[in-house]
């Protein structure tokens, strides 16, 4: 099967998104998963910026597994068309982008916004995580259809 790409979208691409793109990695490797690739990308990223240490520090608390080596990346054109799903952290950056089918965000799936924790204490990092953690199984069921129907 070929894999498809779920791309998730935040500003900086250094807090929500790289967390997102973690857990639901993980979730999919707990689900033996394998045609889905996962990956991340800002609005306004800053090319090659490392992930927040508290974005780092709440994944590791939560047992997620990331690339200690993680480098923002900005958001392309290319990647929204080669995604097979783009998932937006609120519908303020869903509404940036253009107006196609692959773009959602967790707002029109899950009913929330996922807030930018940049600048706040590593407890707001944690909250953070667990919400977009709360939302997974709705991003599977919409994002990953063919896991659903196993």
């Amino acid at each position: 099967m070929k894999h498809r790409k779920i791309l998730f979208v935040c500003t900086g691409n250094t807090c929500r998104s790289p967390m997102a793109e973690a857990a639901l990695k993980s979730e999919l490797k707990k689900r033996k998963i394998r045609w889905y690739r996962v990956q991340s990308a800002g609005l306004c990223a800053e090319e090659g910026s490392p992930m927040s240490a508290h974005a780092m520090q709440a994944l590791k608390e939560a047992k997620i597994s990331f690339p200690e080596d993680f480098r923002s990346k900005k958001l392309t054109d290319e990647d929204i068309r080669d995604a097979y799903a783009v998932v937006c952290m609120t519908e303020r950056q869903r509404e940036a982008l253009p107006d196609l089918p692959n773009v959602t965000s967790f707002y029109a799936l899950c009913g929330k916004e996922i807030p930018d924790p940049y600048g706040s204490p590593v407890d707001t990092y944690r909250t953070t995580l667990r919400v977009i953690r709360e939302c997974l199984p709705r991003v599977i069921q919409v994002c990953c259809p063919s896991i659903v129907e196993k």
